[in-house]
């Protein structure tokens, strides 16, 4: 088996997403959140989100928090949400672009969490 690539190109961003989420919804306690998520509406912004994140590229002004501020979140879910990200990318990437996916997962995670807790939305 050759070496994994790494997560470099925009094609590799939402193969890294489309798998991702198709890994997380297996979830039952996770699944829920996303019910009324229409994936595929929402594909071109997560590509973009993760390519201004992973590639530098322009163009990605969206508050991200702000998008799942209201969803059905749950302390329990960031671990459930980390594992499943972390997985996923360590299964198909290796390289400096898929460790920094993990360490912004990490943070977009920490950051979530402690802005929910804020809000008085999680305890």
């Amino acid at each position: 088996m050759g070496t994994l690539p790494d997560i470099d190109t925009k094609q590799r961003i939402e193969q890294m997403i489309r798998s991702f989420y198709a890994s997380l919804l297996t979830n039952d306690d996770i699944k829920p959140v996303f019910a009324n998520t229409d994936f595929e509406k929402h594909m071109p912004h997560m590509v973009a989100f993760w390519s201004f994140v992973l590639l530098d590229e322009a163009g990605y002004t969206t508050n991200v928090f702000d998008k799942h501020v209201n969803l059905p979140i749950k302390r329990e879910h960031f671990g459930i949400w980390l594992k499943h990200f972390e997985d996923n990318i360590h299964t198909q990437f290796t390289g400096p672009k898929a460790d920094l996916a993990i360490q912004r997962a990490q943070l977009i995670a920490y950051t979530f969490e402690n802005k929910l807790k804020a809000m008085g939305k999680i305890d």
